[in-house]
């Protein structure tokens, strides 16, 4: 480095400085903030968004209307729902209905993990609680004929009874089977969809079995 020594650095070269980044001017959207806005606003908003992704389920049709954002309240709301209305224990009965309850919380959510993994693993190109928010919101049939098998009991129990409540249960399971192949069809590969849809029929035909065989206490 003998060549260096002969080089000086002259007074007017600034040898210090800031080091900014130019920031370009911020929209006011960039600028708005949840925290800002009225804890009614921010409900009213989220229910608007559950109610939407109802009714995409009810009018099922290939769209990622489900999938573009995800949530897990409406699945939380349509499992608890369901689980409540199968346990099936009236207040005064020596039975809570205490595992019931558990039994049909664990097999919806597990079942729809299983699911999510499986389609992952098959190469599906939506991301984990994507799969499990569609899942969950395509229970939403089966609630609904849970709802009708109550009122149905409630009339009496007879083969008249069954035959209705079989015929409900039938096309809620057909419902909601083709709503949830509707949404999670584009995001598997074409030779391996009937992998993911078989465990999608095992998960909505054990609901559909548990609503058909249920009896009040």
């Amino acid at each position: 480095f003998a060549g260096l020594a002969d080089v000086s650095i002259s007074e007017d070269i600034p040898v210090e400085g800031e080091i900014t980044v130019p920031v370009g001017s911020r929209s006011p959207d960039e600028d708005y903030s949840t925290l800002d806005e009225p804890v009614r606003d921010t409900i009213m908003r989220d229910l608007k968004a559950v109610g939407k992704k109802f009714v995409h389920v009810m009018y099922p049709k290939k769209s990622s209307a489900l999938l573009r954002d995800w949530d897990l309240w409406g699945p939380l709301v349509l499992c608890v729902s369901l689980a409540l209305m199968l346990q099936g224990g009236s207040a005064d009965s020596k039975d809570d209905g205490g595992p019931q309850f558990a039994e049909v919380f664990v097999i919806i959510w597990f079942g729809a993990v299983v699911i999510t993994l499986n389609s992952k693993l098959l190469g599906g190109t939506i991301s984990f609680f994507q799969s499990l928010c569609v899942l969950g919101y395509c229970v939403l049939p089966l609630t609904v004929a849970m709802l009708v098998c109550r009122l149905v009991l409630l009339a009496g129990s007879g083969t008249v009874s069954f035959i209705i409540r079989l015929i409900v249960v039938v096309a809620m399971f057909g419902w909601s089977t083709l709503a949830s192949t509707a949404f999670l069809a584009d995001s598997q590969p074409p030779n391996r969809k009937a992998l993911v849809v078989y465990p999608i029929f095992l998960f909505y035909f054990v609901i559909s079995w548990m609503i058909l065989t249920f009896t009040p206490q």
